[in-house]
């Protein structure tokens, strides 16, 4: 017995040094777990999304709207077939208007933000080709300028709207877009109270801001400021 005692302390010793390797290797393990952990609730430092600036540009110059502000919502109809026409007149959904409208609705869109809601676009400029489209389909200045003319929309300076909420829901404005009746007139008050605020709301505020609608669309507003720009007929690049 005497002679195996040295062997038994060595097997004890070893058998506590490797417990004591385990433990440590745990050790290691929920440390590096925790540290992971940590890293990854760490707040990644956000990219802001560089916007252009305005200055140097002249009022008149078209812009894209969406490289000045992300706070709009879009939807596009003429780059789509849900619209009067019935067919996609626009190759790519954008919205252009000259530099003083779009300062304008940034504005005005910041004024709406402060309470819960935001502008959406139906339409922004048009080329006065696709004025004559729609013309030919509606010749009916109460309800589409003539192109010879020319519409505001021509100039960069005019816009279709709506409002939504900051999750994308619609107001109820009484009508569809581009619906042709006197259920869209601003001077039917025979609607229910919740569609007149809504477009008491909207038409307030984009007063407010140097626009003016005109009696039979809810959601058409005119930049005062762009009254006597010219017309025209520039197709903007579609992304590849």
């Amino acid at each position: 017995m005497n002679k195996l005692l040295p062997y038994v302390l060595l097997i004890v010793l070893c058998s506590c040094k490797q417990k004591e390797h385990k433990s440590e290797d745990v050790v290691d393990s929920e440390s590096k777990s925790k540290e992971i952990e940590v890293i990854d609730s760490v707040s990644q430092p956000v990219l802001e999304k560089t916007f252009k600036s305005f200055e140097g540009l002249a009022d008149t110059t078209f812009v894209r709207l969406a490289d000045f502000s992300d706070d709009f919502a879009y939807d596009m109809r003429y780059a789509t077939e849900n619209n009067f026409l019935k067919a996609k007149v626009y190759d790519c959904a954008e919205c252009y208007t000259r530099v003083k409208t779009a300062k304008a609705l940034i504005k005005a869109n910041d004024t709406f933000m402060e309470k819960g809601v935001k502008i959406k676009f139906f339409d922004c400029y048009r080329p006065n080709s696709v004025q004559y489209k729609m013309w030919a389909i509606v010749p009916n200045p109460q309800y589409v300028a003539d192109p010879v003319k020319g519409s505001i929309h021509n100039k960069g300076g005019a816009v279709d709207i709506t409002l939504v909420d900051l999750e994308g829901n619609e107001l109820d404005m009484g009508t569809d877009f581009d619906f042709f009746g006197k259920r869209a007139y601003h001077d039917n008050l025979d609607l229910p109270e919740e569609i007149l605020v809504n477009r008491k709301l909207l038409k307030e505020t984009m007063e407010a801001y140097g626009f003016w609608s005109i009696r039979t669309e809810w959601w058409h507003y005119n930049l005062s400021a762009a009254s006597n720009d010219r017309v025209a007929n520039f197709k903007w690049e579609c992304p590849d």
